[in-house]
């Protein structure tokens, strides 16, 4: 009789729960599914059977929503599960000196299966912000959209403001975060699954307006990205040293940041968030370009160190879109008489000087021994054009600071 009243009172504590969560009951131990897939049977995504199938891992290709999700799982061929642009740099770099480091230093962000971005594996929810920065963070697009940038290494810098354990500077977000767009508003599901980086480009929401003087020059909307001009900063990492320690007791004497590596130490030569310099894309339009990664290595394999020190493994830059979008753009001359800003800075002119710190480069702002591995540098007789000031560059020139002179208060008034 006792058994038969304790299998009554299951039966309706799950009945109950099942109520409560619109569809069949809660596993115990387990969270509620929330809608619409509460009201699927188990079978509809478990349909591989097995207790322990995951229905929306990679190794299955998301066997499990695709059903009712298809074609989605076209997102495992691309770049966010893949990793291949890392792992090919890591190859003709890093992986010179160690074979095994994509998979000690680099392996924390790509896609597993449709739950990393998608939460609970029986409460899915729609992606927000916060869990596309749990992997856009650091040097990656998208901390920035939000007004953040990567602090630097030493544990002396690691202070203020944090999210998810990790500080970061505060900067000015991207004028569509504070309109309180979100990422999914332009990099839809659809677009991933397709390999195209966003559903959306900028001109099918905005229309270049003929009253901004820079829009009425036409080179201006034919060789440029719109985000050439209107990105006001990015961060940029000049120098990038992975330390190896055969002795993990000596990482401490560094005072660095620890990384995901029991092996090795990450630190900078020089960190900047302002406008970045500019390059041709892939598609031979101006962009903002950085340093993919400008890679050094350093082997300390005893206290007395013997191994390799600052060895050169890549120089390379990347062209690409950072989110940092403002309504303004740099005057004229923050192109056209800046040759530094196209790697074409003048010996004259050089701050740091990298030979002399055994850095192997004249300069970070020369092209000289670097490339861009997905377009091009401008070529210094095509800069000398563009820097050339002829009567329309200086027509346009006066109507500008015009523009400028006419919202300026006076300074004192009668």
């Amino acid at each position: 009789m006792t058994r038969f009243i304790a299998a009554c009172c299951l039966t309706a504590s799950l009945a109950l729960a099942a109520a409560a969560s619109g569809g069949l009951p809660a596993t115990p131990g387990k969270t509620a599914r929330s809608a619409p897939h509460s009201a699927l049977p188990c079978v509809a995504c478990h349909r591989l059977g097995g207790r322990y199938s995951d229905p929306a891992s990679r190794g299955n290709r998301a066997a499990g929503c695709i059903t009712c999700h298809r074609g989605y799982d076209a997102i495992f061929d691309r770049p966010m599960a893949t990793r291949l642009g890392e792992q090919q740099f890591v190859q003709r770099s890093y992986a010179k000196w160690d074979s095994g480091f994509f998979a000690k230093n680099c392996s924390s962000c790509h896609v597993r299966g449709c739950l990393d971005c998608h939460g609970n594996a029986h409460a899915m929810v729609r992606p927000g912000m916060a869990a596309c920065q749990t992997c856009h963070k650091g040097y990656y697009t998208g901390w920035d959209y939000a007004g953040r940038a990567p602090r630097e290494d030493n544990m002396r810098y690691q202070r203020g403001l944090a999210v998810n354990g990790e500080t970061f500077l505060k900067m000015l977000p991207d004028v569509h975060y504070r309109a309180g767009m979100t990422c999914s508003t332009c990099h839809t599901m659809a677009s991933l699954a397709q390999g195209k980086k966003a559903a959306k480009g900028c001109r099918e929401c905005h229309r270049p307006s003929p009253k901004v003087v820079e829009h009425r020059i036409a080179a201006h909307l034919e060789r440029l990205e719109c985000y050439a001009c209107h990105s006001a900063w990015a961060p940029q990492e000049y120098g990038t040293f992975f330390l190896r320690f055969r002795d993990p007791r000596q990482k401490e004497d560094f005072d660095l940041r620890p990384g995901e590596s029991g092996e090795y130490l990450r630190s900078a030569y020089l960190r900047k968030q302002d406008a970045p310099p500019l390059g041709f894309n892939a598609a031979g339009r101006l962009s903002p370009i950085r340093p993919q990664f400008i890679a050094y290595y350093t082997d300390i394999q005893s206290a007395r160190n013997s191994g390799p020190e600052n060895i050169l493994l890549a120089a390379e830059w990347r062209a690409f879109f950072p989110h940092t979008v403002q309504r303004g753009t740099v005057t004229c001359e923050g192109c056209h008489d800046n040759p530094r800003r196209f790697l074409l800075e003048r010996p004259s002119e050089r701050i740091y000087q990298l030979r002399r710190d055994g850095m192997q480069l004249d300069s970070f702002w020369s092209q000289e021994g670097q490339k861009i591995v997905n377009g091009t540098f401008m070529t210094a007789s095509r800069y000398r054009r563009m820097a050339g000031k002829g009567p329309a560059y200086t027509k346009a020139y006066i109507e500008k600071w015009k523009t400028f002179l006419n919202r300026v208060e006076p300074s004192s008034r009668p």
